[in-house]
Order: structure tokens, then C-alpha cells, then sequence
């Protein structure tokens, strides 16, 4: 089916890059959340997000004018009527994606895919509220949306190969390159292999065998990872990365996934990285600076 409507539900870091990148790519995009607070935000992320692009000479200015253009904002669900794709991007909670499928079941055309960007939760769990889980596919976007290539499309169990491909055609349509995750398994590939990595880093910081710093040097310049896994943490969000290990130990049991003490407490203290101005680094002066010292 061809993609022309795009819907996303939620404004925050997730839903507005995924606005962002469809609205760039030619879509014409409407991107919900619950009240103008919100919204505005969302609107203003995108706008400086583009700025940047349009300064480094990397998105023409007419492409970043033409990209709000195609966008606008709205709090009503009702306003996914007529989408030809709905990417729902709120929290990391199963109770509240199941929600939203459900509402949007009832209110798209019965064509209407509907795509949940989840970092870790059951794509066959989000579609079995719905009355087309054929239609219901994952589509995990990495964060910084506008940055980040990769975009991993997860099948559910009775997810359909139609609803895959054009949810693949979309992704590298609006500049992402994809990946095929074949079996709906908890934490898919990235977070699969990547939470059990950070979560043995953590207790390497938490047992005082090296500061984070350390850690993250290690890995970039002994494994060639662009970014160590502690910056990662906390610029993902050591909430996000806690519930995403949560999900993964709750359908596994399997102990690697089950958050360190360590990052429990930073949660507990609101500790969570960037967005909150401390994680493993300090953010306060507006770069990235140690904070943990051993």
C-alpha cells in the first residue's frame, strides 16, 4: 500500500525525531500528544533540530522549510482517521501501548498499518488488543531520531510479510537503513545483545574496577563503538534502559537483564542522564564532564 499520511502519537525526544525525518522526507505528518505544553516542545526540538542540519550544510533550507510545512499538531486521537501509517511512540509501559491500539483500532481505516516504536516490549502482545494483528509491526528507531541510521522492523507473530515490507520501504524511504528481526523475541537484536553489555559495565562502575569514563574509553578505542556504553545510558536515559531490561527479565528470567543496583538507585535519585543534567557524566555546564569518581 502506499504511505502518504503519516500519524505519530507522542511528542517527545522518539516521537518528534520520527516526525521530523518523515515530515523531511516528503510525508506529510501529524504528531499528537495529550496537551499544547507538550506539543510545543516537540515543535521546538524539531525546529532547532533542523536549524543545525540547515547550519552544517547537511538539509538544504527550502528541505527544512518544505519539512514544517508538511507537519502539524493535534491532541485529538481522532485525527489518525484518515493516516495510512501510525507510528505510536510514547513510554516504554505495555498498559498505555495497549491503550493507544486499541483507541487507534477503532478509529483507522481498516488498510491503516500501525507500527509501535518499542525498544523491547512484545509486538505480538501490542497487537493481540487489536482486531488486525497483521497489520501491527515494530518499528524501533534509535535516538537521536534524525541521527541515528538504524531502524529495526520486528515482526509479530501474525504480523503479515505485506505490513513488513511497506513498514521497510517507509524506514528507507525516510533515510534509515533496517533490519529484519524474524522471530518477535524480548529486546530483539540491539537490545538483546546491547543491554547485557551495559548492564555488565554498570557493575564494572558499581564494583569500582573503573570510573565511567574509563569504561567508556575502553570500548571505543578497543572496539572501535562510536559512543562508550555509560554516554550511551545517559543519553538514552538510565529510566529508559532500566525499563527496557525490565521487559527483557520479565518474558526471559535470565539474570544478565536484570538492572544493576546501581542503575536502580541512580533512577531512585533521578540520576538519568542527559535530560536530567547528571548520569554517569555531568551535564549541568552543558558539556559532558566526569561526575563519578572511584
Amino acid at each position: 500500500m502506499a504511505i502518504k499520511k503519516v500519524y505519530v502519537v507522542g511528542a517527545g525526544l522518539m516521537g518528534a525525531g520520527i516526525a521530523q525525518v518523515a515530515a523531511t522526507a516528503g510525508y506529510q505528518v501529524t504528531m499528537r500528544d495529550i496537551n499544547d505544553e507538550a506539543l510545543d516542545k516537540g515543535m521546538k526540538t524539531i525546529e532547532k533540530s533542523l536549524g543545525k542540519f540547515v547550519e552544517k550544510g547537511k538539509v538544504p533550507e527550502d528541505t527544512a522549510k518544505s519539512a514544517l510545512a508538511n507537519l502539524k499538531t493535534t491532541k485529538e486521537m481522532s485525527d489518525a482517521s484518515d493516516a495510512d501509517l501510525v507510528v505510536e511512540a510514547v513510554f516504554e509501559k505495555i498498559e498505555l501501548k495497549q491503550e493507544i491500539f486499541m483507541a487507534l483500532d477503532e478509529i483507522t481505516g481498516p488498510d491503516c498499518i500501525l507500527a509501535t516504536n518499542t525498544s523491547a516490549i512484545s509486538i505480538t502482545s501490542i497487537a493481540s488488543v487489536t482486531k488486525r494483528p497483521e497489520k501491527v509491526v515494530g518499528t524501533h528507531f534509535f535516538s537521536p531520531v534524525p541521527m541515528m541510521m538504524l531502524c529495526e522492523l520486528i515482526y509479530g507473530l501474525q504480523t503479515s510479510t505485506e505490513t513488513m515490507e511497506a513498514a521497510k520501504a517507509w524506514a528507507e524511504d525516510i533515510g534509515k537503513e533496517t533490519v529484519v528481526v524474524n522471530k518477535d523475541v524480548a529486546g530483539f537484536i540491539a537490545n538483546r545483545v546491547g543491554l547485557a553489555m551495559s548492564g555488565m559495565a554498570i557493575d564494572v562502575v558499581a564494583m569500582g574496577v573503573a570510573t565511567p569514563q574509563d569504561v567508556d574509553k575502553t570500548m571505543k578505542l578497543g572496539f572501535a563503538h562510536r559512543m562508550g556504553p555509560c554516554e550511551t545510558a545517559d543519553l538514552t536515559g538510565i529510566d529508559v534502559l532500566m525499563n527496557a531490561m525490565k521487559a527483557i527479565y520479565n518474558e526471559t528470567q535470565d539474570e544478565r537483564y536484570w538492572p544493576p543496583e546501581l542503575m536502580q538507585r541512580m533512577v531512585a535519585s533521578g540520576l538519568l542522564g542527559r535530560k536530567t543534567g547528571k548520569g554517569f557524566y555531568d551535564y549541568s555546564s552543558g558539556k559532558q564532564e566526569p561526575y563519578w569518581e572511584l
